[in-house]
């Protein structure tokens, strides 16, 4: 499982011309899910993704939590974060998981995320044709993987 944190200013989330979700200060987090992704990569991404410290305080640019500063999380379905590219120039997806995997796995993610803080969950809409629109404060962008744990 990967995601795709962006510490942003706003973000929103866009499915037929019209605007599902939008947050304030929080974090855009892309969600990729492969066929090898368990509950168990739920809940170690789930407790990193709380408590990453990210936000700024007095002291330094990246030294609180998104619970310190009160933040939104918005999160979005992303299976193109596990292309392959090894091969010829159009992208693999062939490590993606199926999409009832991917769903179930994506709806237990925000399940898990919302039973284990109280800060706001907004979600795109799983397998639509969705656009997203944010402004990416500091710019801060981190990739996390479940199965590469730096």
């Amino acid at each position: 499982m990967r995601l795709v944190i962006q510490r942003v200013k706003n973000a929103s989330v866009e499915v037929n011309n019209k605007i599902l979700a939008s947050i304030q200060s929080g974090l855009l987090v892309f969600l990729g899910i492969e066929h090898e992704d368990y509950i168990e990569d739920i809940n170690w991404l789930v407790k990193k993704l709380i408590k990453i410290r990210i936000f700024p305080d007095e002291k330094h640019p990246i030294n609180t939590s998104i619970e310190d500063v009160g933040g939104e999380f918005l999160i979005i379905s992303q299976f193109t974060l596990h292309a392959s590219t090894k091969k010829g120039n159009r992208p693999s997806f062939i490590n993606s998981a199926s999409p009832e995997k991917a769903k179930d796995l994506y709806n237990q993610f925000l399940k898990v995320l919302e039973s284990s803080t109280n800060i706001p969950v907004k979600s795109g809409v799983f397998g639509a044709n969705m656009n997203v629109s944010l402004t990416n404060a500091g710019p801060v962008t981190i990739f996390i993987d479940s199965k590469n744990r730096e």
